[in-house]
């Protein structure tokens, strides 16, 4: 008798253990890779990537239970995309996150298979990372930055605030493949509308702002448009502050944020089995509008509401 009850409860056992096992098979962990090539102490980019999280989380992703991040921030000067890149490589990862085009140049360099989302890229077809928007093909998808009519929107706002104006500083990253077609566009917009560019090209890797504004206050320009940028955008406090001392007005440009959430939602559907050369490379659908009230008054200039209705950021 007692070893039919052993054999009952061994019986018991078995059948308990065969659904947990069934289900723990079931729960796949997956791991995420982040390449940054700002520093972990960049806040707009940090609380981008909290707005990402937030959307795995919404869209059922729980880090300890079925979901692993693994950050690669690039905070050392003498630290390399490049290295940073193959060490998510080797861990090895179930997508690669990148934040600039420089961190997807890197991670298109250390893997041809493991997938790659771009959270902020310009011209990805140009810098050979797709073959078209339609059709990335290859690894990489993701998001484009910049769309042909954004240089002339940020100059026609321009225009519509100051009619008067004839000069216009532009604010912008160093010219790189990433970057020349924002300016080419830029430099068409505003012979088009009848401008005059001052181009103020920053210098890395810290950036001369202040350089920039004082180029800006010597040729006096009307207005002052930065150009988005995702290494840029780490220094958006520093460049408000300058903006506002010197009588800049405003900056208009894709939400980054808002493509950080997005792209979570490409990496949800990886995770879910979809080709990344299948998912058509997107492009912003919502921008940001800051504008220096205290400028405008000083200069005498009424904003319409047509234009406040837009703005992200009055200041």
């Amino acid at each position: 008798m007692r070893y039919a009850k052993v054999g009952i409860v061994a019986l018991v056992l078995c059948i308990l253990a065969t659904p947990l096992a069934a289900q723990a098979q079931r729960q796949k962990v997956h791991r995420i890779g982040w390449l940054l090539a700002v520093p972990s102490s960049s806040t707009p980019t940090v609380l981008a990537v909290a707005s990402f999280m937030q959307t795995l989380r919404d869209l059922g992703y729980v880090e300890g239970q079925n979901l692993v991040v693994h950050y690669r921030y690039k905070d050392r000067p003498d630290q390399t995309l490049s290295v940073l890149a193959a060490e998510l490589v080797n861990l090895p990862v179930d997508v690669i996150v990148t934040d600039t085009s420089d961190a997807t140049r890197a991670a298109q360099q250390a893997t041809k298979t493991i997938p790659i989302v771009m959270t902020v890229s310009a011209a990805p077809v140009e810098q050979g990372f797709v073959a078209s928007l339609a059709r990335p093909g290859g690894n990489i998808t993701g998001l484009s930055m910049v769309i042909p009519e954004l240089a002339r929107k940020r100059l026609e706002l321009v225009r519509d605030l100051v009619p008067k104006a004839t000069r216009v500083a532009v604010l912008g990253p160093p010219l790189t493949p990433n970057s020349a077609l924002q300016w080419q566009d830029t430099e068409a917009a505003a012979r088009l509308l009848g401008l005059t560019m001052q181009r103020l090209e920053l210098q890395g890797p810290s950036f001369d702002f202040e350089r920039a504004f004082d180029a800006a206050s010597r040729e006096r320009a009307d207005a002052l448009v930065l150009l988005p940028d995702a290494l840029v955008a780490p220094h958006s406090a520093e460049i408000v502050a300058l903006a506002a001392k010197r009588r800049g007005l405003m900056s208009y440009g894709p939400s980054i944020d808002d493509m950080f959430v997005r792209s979570a939602v490409y990496v949800d559907k990886i995770l879910k089995g979809a080709k990344p050369g299948d998912l058509p490379v997107e492009q912003p659908t919502k921008f940001d509008l800051i504008i220096n009230m205290k400028t405008a008054a000083a200069l005498g200039i009424t904003v319409p509401m047509s234009i406040l209705s837009l703005a992200e950021t009055i200041r």
